[in-house]
Parts: structure tokens; C-alpha cells; sequence
């Protein structure tokens, strides 16, 4: 299983699937990630936390532990 965490600077990828429970999930949901949306990860912290992303047009920063919860394929 990929995840965005996984991803490096530039890669780009489509949602597979959503992992997490209640609030989590929707949380991710309504920040515009849900399955089949593409997403390329534009920074990725010294740290690896947080990851900007660019999404359906805007750019949206997540916490890594996030990221492991949002399955892609390249």
C-alpha cells in the first residue's frame, strides 16, 4: 500500500482509497481529498511534516500522520 506520505517532491498520483475512522476521514474529505482525485506533493518538509500538496487547483498543507491514511496510486 502507497500512501502521500510515501510520495516524493514533484510525484503526482491519484487517491485510492481513504483509511482512518469518523471525523479523521471526514476532516480529509472536506479538505477536497476523495477517491480519484489526483494530487502532487509540491514540498515536503525538512522533517517529512508537514507535506504541501496542490489540490484540485489550490495548495493544502497535511500532517504526515494524515498523509498515511490517504492511499494513492502513481
Amino acid at each position: 500500500m502507497k500512501t502521500i506520505k510515501d510520495l516524493q517532491k514533484n510525484d503526482t498520483a491519484v487517491v485510492k482509497r481513504l483509511h482512518g475512522e469518523g471525523p479523521t476521514k471526514r476532516r480529509i474529505m472536506d479538505m477536497g481529498i476523495t477517491k480519484g482525485v489526483e494530487v502532487q506533493v509540491r514540498k515536503v518538509a525538512p522533517l517529512g511534516d508537514p507535506i504541501e500538496l496542490n489540490v484540485r487547483g489550490y495548495e493544502l498543507s497535511i500532517r504526515k500522520a494524515d498523509a498515511e491514511l490517504i492511499e494513492v496510486e502513481e
